[in-house]
């Protein structure tokens, strides 16, 4: 999970504050040490990290700290606040062209996962915000670099422009553009090639297609997981091409975070995107506010609601709320429900973002093993249509052949028949029959049991 190590060090050392009914300034120093320390460890630019902790030294020994009634988490406000504005303080949001296509181009190094992001941009505008967008394979140089971004079209059923390795990049720039305004295309992408390094070469043939095609965006694409190589590689780009933003990739396996807190600070460019993983719709706007909460341990709620809107149908949840208030919730409900909760990503990542989640008890440190579902799940696609929707029915020989057919230990099957019944017990409760207190409805998604 990504900022998982930077999370943990600043969590423990805001935790010491919280509760203080007085903070002296010795308490600040200690405090102070130990953010210094867990952002030089995420690998935050020095220089960074120097005028991140000299702000907060000297506003949580001002007087909106030591005149405040809980000055412990006036403190904790007081990081949050500048963790935030480190970060770029508001989502920078995507830019819109007056007249349509508004262009974009993205540009990066070799390995930073440009292509397959252009692709995942593509999608999210289309998914997210309805647009009608249109790649460009303007990378004529690597191999396979055309046929890489035409699968990733091919795979999101968008539209790939390419006149193959013979026409420059800026040609195929120029008659992408004037295709996309006869075709109404609202968005033109345009994967440009990128280096191992920075090089001559490279910034002089984008400079070239960007004063020809004069992009709405330039976004800078570059791999989080090479720390302050990506500030050094940011900031190259940066002084040639003025980039309006940076999507950052691989955050999902970037512990530490340093190019994420370092990179605005440094270019004073804004983060606009993050890769949260390998899949074509693991992509989300930056948001610094969430990120923050999210590091803090403070939960990111707005979030989460967004995956639940736009991965969770609200007809078929509808639906199934009606079977849950009438009991009549059966395995096959259970069975879509949880391949609902999947689509939304990591559950390590979802628990992440509920408020507390970190200091409940039996969710500290948790590591859910996402294996267990796998297993969930052929128990009951191992179970015949009437089993699922009458479990009832279940005995030692059925048991034993579900058991047999799923590869699972019998242990197993037994305790989901006994969690599927006690769920259905207080269902039963809450929605008001005989024998049971009518509970409050309330409103939002249901996560399966565990």
């Amino acid at each position: 999970m990504a900022f998982e190590g930077l999370a943990d060090r600043l969590q423990s050392t805001i935790k010491k504050m919280t509760g203080k009914g007085k903070v002296s300034e010795q308490d600040v120093k200690v405090m102070a040490r130990e953010v210094r320390l867990a952002l030089l460890e995420a690998d935050v630019n020095f220089k960074v990290v120097k005028d991140f902790v000299k702000r907060i030294r000297e506003r949580a020994v001002g007087s909106e700290v030591m005149e405040s009634l809980t000055p412990g988490q006036q403190v904790i406000k007081i990081v949050k606040e500048e963790l935030t504005n480190l970060m770029g303080g508001e989502q920078s949001k995507i830019a819109v062209a007056e007249r349509p296509p508004t262009v974009i181009m993205m540009a990066g190094l070799q390995g930073a996962g440009k292509t397959t992001t252009t692709g995942k941009l593509a999608n999210l505008l289309r998914k997210k915000y309805n647009r009608k967008p249109l790649l460009v394979a303007a990378d004529i140089y690597r191999p396979a670099a055309i046929n890489q971004l035409q699968t990733v079209g091919k795979q999101l059923d968008i539209p790939v422009f390419e006149k193959g390795t013979e026409v420059s990049p800026i040609d195929i720039a120029n008659e992408a553009i004037e295709y996309a305004k006869e075709e109404h295309f609202d968005y033109v992408i345009i994967d440009t090639a990128g280096r191992l390094h920075v090089d001559d070469d490279l910034m002089g043939e984008l400079t070239q297609i960007k004063e020809n095609v004069s992009p709405d965006e330039i976004f800078l694409v570059v791999d989080a997981m090479t720390g302050q190589d990506a500030v050094n590689v940011a900031e190259s780009f940066d002084n040639q091409l003025n980039v309006s933003g940076v999507v950052l990739t691989k955050l999902d396996g970037d512990t530490r975070g340093g190019a994420a807190l370092s990179i605005k600070a440094v270019t004073d460019k804004p983060i606009k995107f993050i890769g949260t993983g390998e899949k074509l719709d693991e992509i989300e706007a930056f948001h610094p506010e969430r990120m923050a909460s999210r590091i803090l341990g403070m939960g990111d709620v707005l979030s989460l609601i967004e995956k639940a809107q736009d991965n969770i149908d609200e007809k078929k949840a509808k639906a199934l709320e009606e079977k849950m208030r009438s009991a009549s919730f059966d395995f096959d409900d259970f069975l879509d429900q949880m391949e609902q909760v999947k689509s939304m990503g990591p559950l390590d990542d979802l628990l992440g973002m509920i408020p507390g989640a970190n200091k409940m008890k039996g969710l500290k440190n948790v590591q859910v093993d996402e294996k267990q579902l796998v297993y969930v799940e052929a128990i009951i696609k191992s179970m015949t249509k009437a089993e699922r929707q009458d479990p009832s029915l279940m005995n030692s020989s059925r048991k034993k052949r579900i058991a047999k057919g799923s590869g699972r230990p019998i242990s197993e099957v037994n305790r989901l028949l006994k969690q599927f019944n006690e769920m259905k017990k207080m269902m039963k409760q809450m929605s008001g029959k005989p024998g049971g207190k009518k509970g409050k409805r309330k409103k939002g998604f249901n996560f399966p049991m565990m």
